[in-house]
């Protein structure tokens, strides 16, 4: 361990985070509201606390290591989600203790979506536009983005991709440096999010909406500008718009890179994943559209299929947008829904779940050993696409998924020891865990009603979510800290 190096990476990401800040302020000054003197004194507090720990630490130039980079993807989580909460806490509108700030400043960073505050419309434009910020940055992940620039500062970069990047097969680069493969992708996110905002000006929405609702589209964040969600516009260009910039933010933005490149859409026909995965989106779609108007919950057979073609992508990808009270909805459709988002998007994507690699390989592992059951003496190979996958990266897929289910049993039981029924206590988790935000029962419009407790408990759900259990699991394990 180096307690050095670490610090002054720390310092140097905290003192950038701090710039971060100053959009916010700006937005307030633009639209003449009250809310510009928390986010400049956030952004000194946040610039006084890097600069401190970076300054006793500037010389220290070794390597990270392995462990390092655990500890630093962790430790700068947390360290971010509370210095997110500082203007937040320091608002006036809106009101927030200590413990809502966190939780909101960790769901805006960990791109979950849930939220503990009521009455968005009314809020000023700076804490909207930092709430959609917030998302943004953690899409790809602030550690990614760091990536690219701190090996500029002559900080190495792979432990730190390696321990944030989402998917089991976190050593393939889409180029040879790690520093070209972040930028690569932060540059394909920033295009997406250009393209999905001009998309939402042209379907309807004004300049800060399109802006605002585009970071929270393609970081699969689901946070919105007002309380009806995208509800509120009522607009079915908007959100078709919507719906396609969601599918392009869960799919793997590796394969974004590579059709680039080639400028061919046959990267996406060839990837066995990318096939899943939009076959999973349709089928929830198909059922969801089909049990509305079997049900004859709406009147109309193009509100079903409307408003089920979109609740189907929104959830089944993480991203949680509404347009409509999903939670209310006829028979298993809420419980079909949460349970998408347990797949959530492809590995190398903004979204969360259990990523859809994870699923095909623990099906395909399934049928294997009912093939071996069959046909004991027999050899069969694991495939994806035409490619056998090695028996280390299965094995690692079922810890993953063993260490996902305990995980997820814990926190609910400790929800459920706060007095919540096993609804709103199931929902919540799944919501807060896959980073989808929305959930049912008690938690279907929004967590405010939460005690403080389970509102940290869920907060560090979320992290849990975000760096995919083993990262934040590993630190709990007696071998990381022994020398």
């Amino acid at each position: 361990m180096q307690p050095r190096v670490i610090q002054r990476i720390l310092g140097l990401l905290l003192v950038v985070f701090s710039l971060t800040l100053l959009p916010p302020a700006g937005v307030g000054v633009i639209y003449g509201d009250v809310g510009v003197r928390p986010f400049l004194d956030a952004f000194l507090i946040t610039l006084a606390t890097g600069f401190a720990l970076w300054w006793p630490a500037r010389r220290e130039r070794r390597e990270l290591r392995l462990r390092d980079g655990f500890l630093v993807a962790v430790s700068f989580w947390l360290v971010l989600g509370l210095f997110g909460a500082i203007p937040l806490t320091l608002a006036t509108a809106p009101h927030l203790s200590v413990t809502d700030a966190v939780f909101e400043s960790m769901s805006g960073l960990t791109t979950t979506g849930a939220t503990v505050i009521v009455g968005l419309d009314a809020l000023p434009k700076s804490i909207l536009f930092y709430r959609q910020e917030l998302q943004w940055l953690g899409g790809m992940g602030i550690i990614v983005l760091a990536v690219a620039v701190l090996p500029m500062l002559g900080v190495g970069g792979m432990q730190l991709y390696r321990a944030e990047t989402p998917g089991p097969v976190k050593d393939a680069k889409l180029t040879p440096r790690i520093a070209e493969t972040a930028k690569a992708l932060w540059y394909i996110y920033l295009g997406l999010t250009v393209a999905c905002a001009v998309a939402y000006w042209i379907a309807g929405m004004d300049v800060f909406d399109a802006i605002a609702q585009s970071f929270s589209t393609v970081s699969i964040g689901g946070f919105s500008t007002h309380d009806a969600s995208l509800g509120y516009f009522r607009s079915p260009e908007i959100e078709g718009v919507a719906i396609v910039f969601m599918l392009l933010a869960g799919a793997n933005f590796g394969l974004h890179f590579v059709a680039l490149r080639r400028m061919s859409l046959r990267p996406y026909l060839q990837d066995a994943e990318f096939r899943t995965y939009f076959g999973i989106l349709a089928a929830l779609a198909v059922i969801t559209i089909g049990y509305l108007y079997i049900t004859g919950h709406y009147t109309h057979f193009g509100t079903d299929f409307r408003q089920g073609l979109f609740q189907a992508v929104s959830l089944g990808t993480t991203t949680g947008f509404t347009t409509a009270a999903y939670h209310h909805w006829p028979g298993f459709l809420p419980a079909l829904l949460i349970f998408a988002s347990f797949i959530g998007g492809c590995a190398g994507s903004t979204g969360g779940g259990i990523k859809v690699v994870r699923f095909l390989l623990l099906f395909k592992q399934g049928v294997r050993e009912l093939m071996r059951l069959v046909h004991p003496s027999g050899q069969f190979a694991v495939k994806i696409g035409r490619r056998p996958v090695d028996d280390r990266v299965i094995d690692a897929v079922w810890g993953f998924f063993a260490a996902y289910v305990a995980t997820f049993s814990v926190f609910m039981l400790l929800l459920m020891a706060t007095g919540l029924d096993q609804v709103t206590a199931f929902s919540a988790v799944a919501a807060c865990m896959n980073n989808l935000g929305p959930g049912l029962g008690a938690v279907g419009d929004n967590y405010a009603h939460l005690n403080p407790y389970a509102k940290w408990v869920l907060s560090l759900a979320m992290l849990f979510g975000r760096l995919e259990i083993f990262t934040p699991l590993v630190l709990f394990t007696p071998g990381f800290w022994r020398r």
